[in-house]
């Protein structure tokens, strides 16, 4: 069942189970919720399989799971989905009262009906036909819904006990059974645990803050039901703490704070940065700094939309206080200071673990990962510069010069850094006098710090030290000579590569071996393209000489000739064809018009 209740619960809404419209011959699919479909799905394939339809179309039937038809355990299933659909429902309707405030009445009539559900289940495991693990199970389901019933009604003592019971009955399945199933109910008892102690708090217990934070360390990670619970019931006690706030004070000036969504920021902001501070591995700290980051935008959004009305009355205060800011403009620039100063911190974290990375370089290359280069720390430090060119603008602040002292000095520090990595990129591709020029730059950056901490040290106990960034710079000047100077030694011996190959493409040097990385790159030089233009000769005329010596054979023998002049011989020249006398035209014609069958005709001439 612990199985089941994962699965039919595991929605984010569930659908309106069935009710008694089924009178009028219908289904209620319009009370269906998307989410929750699977349980409504589930009881129509289990009720058509089991063959206990709730009558048909023109008619409503009700039938009731008792022990004697107990004969399949599909039957419990029936009553565990009509549990788990108010139930799923019922958390849907939780998220939706947040901006619903009316949907608590149905939240909590869901609610009620799941129990009832519970109830009835665990009646009928009862039976001499069930098992003892399903007899506890059931159990434990029940005290789970009772318990979240009263939580609902805000009765702590009686959902805290509703808990501990659900509790102790799957810490005992979970060391009864074997691993795999113990993970199902090991699992179900850190859903509960939080509830257990937001409960003490609200009875209290003033240490069951304090375990919530660390449950919420321990964590990790994890995405799922317990993250949200989590962070549901921290938001929840701060905001019943933050009846009591006021106030804020920062930098000599008290602001008073009458936004909510504010004065809960501020309650958790020691909490956060506590947490910040204890978390183990830097994917835990980088999800708590994502998560404190937007628990601050949303307060400077809150804030933001107070300032639009007040903004015509700071321009009419203005010629009258010239230069000082309303209180609710100072809270705007006090948490828009909160805001860049934990993106320093999130992105100060993040070069730390990077120069940790370059560290074990080698490792990384080993292992086929990308390894992390010095380009990576410069964005990251460009950042923090521009946080820091942000904070000395921050309205109210202006003429505040201790403030404009730190973020300078802070700002001298971070560029220091920045430097220093931009001077190791360099040395990665063997420019050694811009590395040795920036590293000169590194150390005065980190005199100019020294000189001008002064009564300013205690605000920069956060920051990297800067004495041992100049250990760090001396040290790699050194090695930076020695390198140089080994390089240049090794150019005088060997000639490099653009002195063999002389620009040539690799056609042209042949007989000639060199170690040319160009090769290997994508603007290898092989032949020149396109290859250039040469003289070629033209193309030859010729002459047929020797025609002129040629003598044809005699064609007279071949061709009739009769010597003919006048008329015929100019008609000939004419048309080319052979010239015959009139009289034998005439005689030919008379002959061919006798073949043809035409008479023939005196001749007129």
């Amino acid at each position: 069942m612990a199985a089941e209740r994962q699965g039919g619960g595991g929605g984010r809404g569930a659908g309106v189970e069935e009710n008694k419209d089924h009178k009028d011959g219908k289904d209620n699919k319009e009370n269906e919720r998307p989410a929750g479909g699977y349980c409504s799905r589930r009881l129509r394939r289990l009720r058509k399989t089991l063959n206990f339809k709730m009558g048909n179309r023109h008619k409503f039937t009700g039938k009731k799971v008792t022990e004697e038809i107990l004969s399949d355990n599909r039957y419990l299933l029936l009553i565990l989905m009509d549990a788990e659909r108010a139930w799923s429902y019922a958390m849907q309707l939780k998220q939706e009262a947040n901006t619903e405030p009316r949907k608590r009445f149905h939240l909590l009539s869901r609610l009620r009906k799941a129990v009832k559900h519970a109830e009835e289940l665990e009646r009928l495991c009862e039976s001499n036909r069930v098992d003892a693990k399903t007899k506890l199970e059931a159990q434990a389901y029940m005290a789970y819904l009772t318990g979240m019933l009263r939580f609902e009604h805000q009765e702590w003592k009686a959902a805290m006990e509703a808990f501990n019971k659900c509790k102790t009955i799957y810490e005992k399945l979970a060391n009864a059974f074997t691993e795999e199933q113990a993970v199902l109910y090991n699992q179900r008892v850190e859903e509960i645990s939080p509830n257990i102690r937001y409960c003490a708090y609200n009875i209290g217990d003033q240490s069951a803050m304090n375990e919530l934070m660390q449950m919420r360390l321990r964590s990790g990670g994890t995405e799922g039901l317990l993250a949200e619970k989590l962070e549901a019931l921290i938001t929840q006690t701060r905001a019943k703490q933050a009846a009591t706030m006021s106030e804020v004070e920062w930098r000599g000036r008290t602001v008073p704070v009458k936004i909510d969504k504010v004065r809960i920021f501020l309650l958790g902001l020691a909490d956060n940065e506590a947490a910040i501070a204890q978390a183990e591995n830097e994917e835990t700290k980088e999800r708590l700094f994502e998560s404190l980051l937007s628990e601050c935008r949303d307060a400077i959004q809150a804030v933001r939309e107070d300032l639009k009305p007040d903004q015509k009355q700071r321009e009419h205060s203005l010629e009258n206080d010239s230069g000082k800011v309303s209180n609710i403009q100072y809270l705007h620039s006090y948490l828009t200071y909160i805001k860049l100063s934990t993106a320093i911190k999130r992105n100060e974290s993040m070069a730390k673990s990077l120069q940790k990375a370059l560290l074990q370089q080698q490792r990384s290359d080993e292992d086929g990962k990308r390894s992390p280069r010095p380009q990576d720390l410069i964005r990251l430090y460009d950042i923090i510069l521009q946080n820091l060119v942000e904070l000395k603008q921050l309205p109210g602040l202006e003429e505040d010069k201790n403030f404009q002292k730190e973020i300078g000095l802070k700002t001298l520090v971070y560029k220091a850094y920045r430097c220093f990595f931009i001077a190791q990129s360099y040395v990665l591709v063997k420019k050694w006098s811009e590395a040795l020029v920036l590293y000169e730059r590194v150390l005065k950056y980190a005199r100019e710090v020294q000189s001008g901490a002064g009564a300013h040290r205690n605000s920069l106990k956060e920051l990297p030290d800067v004495q041992d960034l100049i250990t760090q710079v001396n040290a790699e000047k050194y090695s930076l000579q020695a390198a140089a100077i080994l390089d240049a030694n090794d150019s005088h011996e060997t000639e490099s590569p653009s002195q063999v190959k002389d620009g040539k493409p690799l056609s042209e040097r042949f007989e000639t071996f060199c170690l040319d990385p160009s090769l290997v790159s994508k603007q290898v030089s092989l032949v020149h393209f396109p290859p250039g233009f040469q003289p070629i000769p033209c193309k030859p005329l010729f002459f047929d000489l020797a025609l002129n010596h040629v003598a044809f054979p005699p064609l007279e023998d071949k061709v009739e000739q009769k010597a003919k002049s006048g008329l015929t011989g100019y008609i000939k020249g004419i048309f080319g064809f052979k010239s015959i006398g009139i009289k034998d035209g005439i005689a030919a014609f008379k002959q061919e018009q006798l073949e043809v069958g035409f008479p023939a005709k005196e001749n007129p001439l």
